[in-house]
Formats: C-alpha cells, sequence, structure tokens
C-alpha cells in the first residue's frame, strides 16, 4: 500500500491473501480492495500453536464487530477449542470481552528450561495469548488489543486499538500507533504517533479534530505527533513500547 509503483494487475493469479502479524485496520482493508480487487482476510496465531488457529473463512466476506468497527479474526480452524476467559476466569459470554486462550493438541510443550513462564502462560482452558478479544454467537473471534496495551484514562478503560482504526481512516495517516502517557489528573491520557502518507499533508489539530468526531470523549488522543517513521520490530511490528518510553 505505500509503494507506489506495485500495480493492481501484478495480482491477478492471486485466489486470496491473508494478513497477520497485528490486526488490519478497517481503513487499510478498503483501501486495499479498492486498489488491488482483492479481499484481505486475518489470520492469527503464536509460536506456541505451532502457526495458525484462527482464520477467515475463505467463503465470505471479513465480519465487522458493530461495537468497535473491528475486523473478526475469523474462526477456529480443526483442532483447535477458542475460550473467551473473563477476569474471573470463567469463560465469557458472547460479545463479552475476556483474554483469547486456545487449546489443542499443537500448543507447545511449555518453555524451555523455563517451568515458571510455563505455568503463567496455562489456565484450564489451554494457552493465554495475553490479547483481548470476544467471540460471537457464530463462532467469530474479534481481537480488542494486546492485555498489557489497554490505556486507563480518568477511570475509562481505552484500547489503542479502536483509536488506530479510527486513525487509519484519516486520508493522510499512512501508519498510526496509540499509547498511554502520563497525566496528572486523568492518571494515563491518549497519545497517537503518526506518518504521513507521501504528498498529503495533515497537522496534529486536524488529526485530533477528526478523532474527536468519531470517538467518545474519553477515546481521543489529546496528543497528535507527526513524525517521519514509527519504530518497528524486525518482522515489521510497530515498537507501542518505544513509543511509550520516549513519550
Amino acid at each position: 500500500m505505500n509503494e507506489p509503483s506495485v500495480r493492481a494487475d501484478q495480482f491477478t493469479s492471486y485466489r486470496t491473501m491473508i494478513s497477520g502479524g497485528a490486526p488490519t485496520p478497517l481503513g487499510a482493508l478498503r483501501a486495499f480492495e479498492e486498489r488491488f480487487g482483492i479481499v484481505l482476510r486475518n489470520g492469527y496465531g503464536m509460536t506456541e500453536t505451532s502457526g495458525i488457529a484462527i482464520v477467515c473463512p475463505l467463503d465470505s466476506e471479513p465480519r465487522v464487530d458493530a461495537d468497535t468497527g473491528g475486523i473478526a479474526l475469523g474462526k477456529a480452524i480443526e483442532g483447535f477449542t477458542i475460550t473467551i476467559v473473563a477476569d474471573d476466569g470463567k469463560p465469557a459470554a458472547a460479545h463479552a470481552v475476556g483474554e483469547i486462550v486456545m487449546n489443542s493438541s499443537a500448543l507447545s510443550c511449555g518453555y524451555w528450561l523455563n517451568e515458571d513462564a510455563t505455568r503463567a502462560s496455562r489456565c484450564e482452558y489451554g494457552l493465554k495469548s495475553g490479547d483481548v478479544g470476544k467471540m460471537d454467537e457464530d463462532g467469530y473471534i474479534y481481537i480488542v488489543d494486546r492485555k498489557k496495551d489497554v490505556i486507563i484514562a480518568g477511570g475509562y478503560k481505552v484500547w489503542p486499538r479502536e483509536v488506530e482504526d479510527v486513525l487509519y481512516q484519516h486520508p493522510a495517516v499512512r501508519e498510526a500507533a496509540v499509547v498511554g502517557v502520563a497525566d496528572d489528573y486523568r492518571g494515563e491520557t491518549v497519545k497517537a504517533v503518526v506518518s504521513l502518507r507521501p504528498g498529503i499533508q495533515a497537522d496534529p489539530d486536524e488529526i485530533r479534530e477528526f478523532c474527536k468526531d468519531r470517538l467518545a470523549a474519553y477515546k481521543y488522543p489529546r496528543i497528535v505527533e507527526i513524525i517521519d517513521e514509527l519504530p518497528k520490530t524486525v518482522t515489521g511490528k510497530v515498537l507501542r513500547r518505544e513509543l511509550r518510553d520516549n513519550a
């Protein structure tokens, strides 16, 4: 999407394309389909699950969560059981938020020479992912965010991914990441760090107002920083931790 020389006719032989590593923002999915004529589908898994565990069915359009606008990861593949576990340690009701827990004979046995880490990663329902999500009545699973990335602003929970999905709808935003920064009055406040598309200009106030019109008052970013490039891992995941540390 960020490489102008790529053409739609280069993808005519592709039957499907699956995106993984991080949730696909709805704005990016729609822009990809408009440019290349291909529907991106989510896939989800961990090293500990020996690969993919959840995928969007290839015979259906990706579902969108009416509450958050997030795209469904899909359904559990054959051989996997997915349970959304609430804070009380019990399975959550349909559409209720909890930790995504996976079980299968494909799970790794544990962490090498680290019994404490192995024990901490398991519960009676399987492997704890560290990701917060929910499941609808048809078994479609939606990711909310990383459990450790939640922002508590004025006593309210703000999930960065929901704010990032809105940022990606702005025509000037190329990449976006949202983090919580210390705030004397609210405990934490929401900060957005973005990079812009080549040749398109926007200022922090404009981006902030764009979000304010589309998000609840406690969710929109009070701080917007524009930088050339977001820090990433070698696999291309945005390093929220580094953005928090440098805030």
